[in-house]
């Protein structure tokens, strides 16, 4: 008789298990060790709960002029007042990172009309990385302050993380020995070795939160403020056992 095993057994794992030698000629398994016994497939997911410490944000400009040569330097020159609040705020050269410049016409649509150019529009954009992420919020004030007309982010992450998955990493196993335990009690075998281990991702989502305002009672200007919260850094292994 021919048995197969499959479905959800928690929240990032599942398992098949595959019995008898008919069951292993018409259902082809991978290159790998012999397996004399059965054999035990488990994806198990291993989670550790991160605070980011690094927040990276875009800052952009972008003027408008009549010609081309007028909206290139109107724009030079406020990107450059916003990097130069940039490196006032202490941020190091190699956190700052020109991603775009741009420059197209603008144009003007009447009906039956070719269109006509009315000017030029002008564009550029850093992206900046804070290793304080406290400290977010008040240079994003004074990059406005400077000239910068677009924001956009953050993208929160964390800095040398690889501690941390090497942590989910080990929970993963541990998940994944202790499923297969389950497994072979419930069909009254025993775990004989694990044959194979595979990473399949390392996922740590980093949410793009808004920068939120908060202002005094006492009505000063509001500063904007970038929270770092709390994140999973999750990481998923497949593994395979032998059951005898």
């Amino acid at each position: 008789m021919k048995h197969i095993l499959r479905g959800p057994v928690a929240a990032g794992l599942w398992a098949v298990v595959v019995a008898g030698p008919a069951m292993a000629q018409q259902l082809p398994l991978p290159m790998g060790p012999h397996i004399a016994g059965t054999r035990l497939d488990i994806i198990a997911t291993g989670e550790v709960a991160v605070v980011p410490d690094i927040a990276t944000v875009g800052a952009g400009v972008v003027t408008q002029a009549e010609s081309a040569s007028a909206a290139m330097a109107e724009n030079a020159g406020r990107m450059a007042a916003t990097i130069a609040a940039i490196r006032k705020a202490g941020i190091a050269d190699r956190d700052i990172q020109t991603t775009a410049i741009n420059l197209s016409p603008q144009y003007k649509y009447a009906d039956n009309q070719p269109p006509v150019i009315t000017g030029y529009q002008a564009s550029a954009r850093v992206t900046v990385r804070f290793r304080d992420v406290k400290l977010a919020g008040r240079v994003l004030d004074s990059l406005v302050s400077a000239g910068a007309n677009q924001i956009d982010g953050p993208t929160l992450s964390k800095d040398n993380a690889e501690p941390l998955t090497d942590q989910a990493r080990e929970r993963a196993v541990a998940a994944a020995k202790a499923r297969a335990q389950l497994y072979a009690r419930a069909a009254g075998l025993q775990v004989k070795r694990i044959v194979a281990i595979s990473e399949g991702s390392v996922d740590a989502p980093m949410p793009r939160p808004m920068a939120m305002m908060m202002a005094s009672q006492r009505g000063k200007e509001a500063d904007s403020a970038i929270e770092a919260g709390e994140q999973k850094l999750a990481v998923s292994l497949s593994v395979t056992f032998e059951l005898q």
